[in-house]
């Protein structure tokens, strides 16, 4: 056996599965390429993609068949009539038009077909 303080201590000699230890002796290397890089961050994604007023407009002009589900699970069943920055009125056929705070709406989605 050697000695650890010996003169050419082989610490690995004996099993020759240990003496091969994947990236044992490696140093770190940052990566190479754009030194800025590493400085900056990536912007967030945006709070608004503005395509809300889209959507609305399309649904209001096709008066298409939505359902609007709301946070608190009812859903109501209608097509979008109108719109702004705050609400959105669904009007429905054999019930009372709703006026519906957007802050309200979990959802809307598209029924499928034309209203008749």
């Amino acid at each position: 056996m050697y000695s650890r303080f010996a003169r050419g201590f082989r610490p690995f000699a004996g099993c020759w599965a240990r003496r091969f230890v994947y990236n044992a002796c490696m140093p770190f290397r940052a990566p190479q390429g754009n030194p800025n890089a590493a400085k900056r961050s990536r912007t967030p994604p945006p709070e608004d993609t503005f395509e809300e007023a889209a959507f609305l407009k399309a649904l209001g002009e096709k008066q298409k068949p939505v359902s609007v589900k709301l946070l608190d699970g009812q859903i109501f069943y209608g097509w979008i009539e109108y719109y702004d920055k705050n609400m959105v009125r669904l009007t429905r056929e054999g019930a009372p038009n709703l006026f519906i705070f957007k802050h309200e709406i979990m959802y809307i989605a598209e029924e499928g077909g034309k209203r008749k």
